[in-house]
């Protein structure tokens, strides 16, 4: 089981049969049978393109993000690899020793994952045309590997932070992270001399290769002046240090080069939030719900509970599933995540139906803010009434820690965003 207190969080059979449904929409955001799609009889097969892998003389992987561990190993298992490295955020051990392993920071990137960018292009530097990479991206990668540009890599930190705080999207998150780095938006790729292909999972809304993992492998469709933009719609301009502000000027100016726009490898999206939300459905339908699904769902925590929770019948064997990625503007000095948040939100808008109804969601990732859970679990008709107190300050966790009905998982190894659904049996 992926949920390690599946058993304990089954207290009824509404809440086993939620979990089991979350269960599924966790096991679908596993990399490798999407890979074995793709790597047939040495041979990366995707749409447009089939790569003879048997004729390069050395076949190299460079894995960055959260599935970094599961994405390499499926490959490896594959086809035959040579080398490579991999960015993780997590301890993970490879007996095949060909691999470089950093384990790098996130959601804030550290000192490794300035190391970690040094290593992928000293890496490209030495690879010969005659070879072939294979980019392996998933979500995490903007602040597991990072090369800041115009401003040190504490005040990349500095201004990450405030943007993960202050309810932007991840798009607008990284389009500013593009245009304070070397490497992003596409331009690691400036190194590279030989055959490539970018194999990637989706943990951004609407699937914008240029947005997923910063556009590491791909291309920038946003500009510095997009970047100037968000800081004055998130009322950041005063905030953030003011190297940030220079280089940004400058770029808007046209006084340093805009990040690339235009695509220099094959980038294959292998896989998404609406393939966990399909297994999830299907999960379901299993069990006898009637089900509707609500994908690409964005957005402040305080809008989509209500969105969701109106979307639900309330009708017996009925099942609303969601997907997406929400975001919180944290202004309390609780803990929580905005899966945790969510489930509280949407308790407080089903409540008023009378009508006992199971709430869940959770990060495919297995981390739901700064806890150790993946999300929660609750049920309309509990608790109403100390919910609000928490809210307010950001305090989910403490809430479901003393209430119970946090859902655990452990890191995960892979990232597809989130997951959720309400139901009534």
């Amino acid at each position: 089981m992926i949920i390690r207190n599946f058993q304990p969080l089954s207290t009824n059979s509404a809440k086993k049969d939620a979990l089991s449904i979350v269960e599924t929409g966790l096991g679908a955001a596993d990399p490798r049978p999407y890979i074995e799609k793709i790597i047939i009889n040495d041979h990366l097969v995707i749409p447009g393109r089939k790569i003879n892998l048997a004729k390069y003389d050395h076949v190299f992987v460079i894995a960055m993000g959260k599935a970094s561990y599961a994405m390499v190993s499926a490959v490896d298992s594959l086809t035959h690899i040579d080398g490579g490295i991999l960015v993780v955020s997590d301890k993970v051990r490879i007996p095949n020793k060909k691999f470089k392993i950093i384990r790098a920071g996130h959601p804030i990137p550290n000192k490794n994952s300035l190391v970690a960018a040094k290593m992928i292009l000293e890496f490209l530097d030495k690879v010969n045309p005659g070879d072939l990479v294979i980019f392996l991206i998933s979500g995490g990668t903007s602040s597991l590997v990072t090369m800041p540009d115009g401003v040190t890599l504490g005040e990349k930190q500095a201004i990450t932070n405030l943007l993960l705080k202050c309810g932007a999207s991840i798009q607008e998150i990284n389009c500013v992270r593009k245009h304070l780095s070397k490497i992003k938006g596409g331009r690691i790729l400036e190194r590279l001399r030989s055959d490539s292909v970018s194999l990637v999972m989706s943990d951004v809304i609407g699937d914008d290769l240029s947005s997923i993992a910063s556009g590491m492998t791909y291309y920038d469709k946003t500009t510095f002046i997009d970047a100037k933009k968000i800081l004055k719609k998130y009322h950041l301009e005063k905030l953030v240090p003011k190297s940030v502000l220079l280089h940004i000027d400058l770029g808007v100016k046209g006084k340093i080069p805009e990040t690339p726009k235009k695509a220099k490898i094959k980038n294959h999206i292998i896989a998404t939030n609406k393939d966990c939300l399909d297994a999830m459905k299907l999960r379901a339908k299993d069990l006898g719900y009637s089900t509707k699904l609500l994908d690409c769902l964005s957005g402040n925590v305080q809008d989509l509970g209500p969105k969701i929770s109106a979307t639900f019948s309330g009708k017996k064997m009925n099942c609303v599933i969601f997907g997406g990625e929400s975001t919180v503007v944290v202004t309390g000095k609780g803990k929580g995540g905005r899966n945790q948040e969510l489930v509280l939100r949407c308790t407080i808008e089903l409540s008023k139906n009378k009508k006992n109804t199971v709430v869940a969601s959770v990060g495919t990732d297995g981390i739901d803010g700064t806890t150790n859970c993946a999300g929660a679990i609750w049920q309309s008709d509990q608790k109403i009434d100390k919910i609000k107190p928490y809210l307010d300050k950001n305090n989910s966790y403490n809430f479901f820690k003393k209430y119970g009905g946090l859902i655990l998982t452990g890191p995960t190894g892979t990232n597809l965003m989130d997951v959720g659904l309400v139901l009534r049996k």
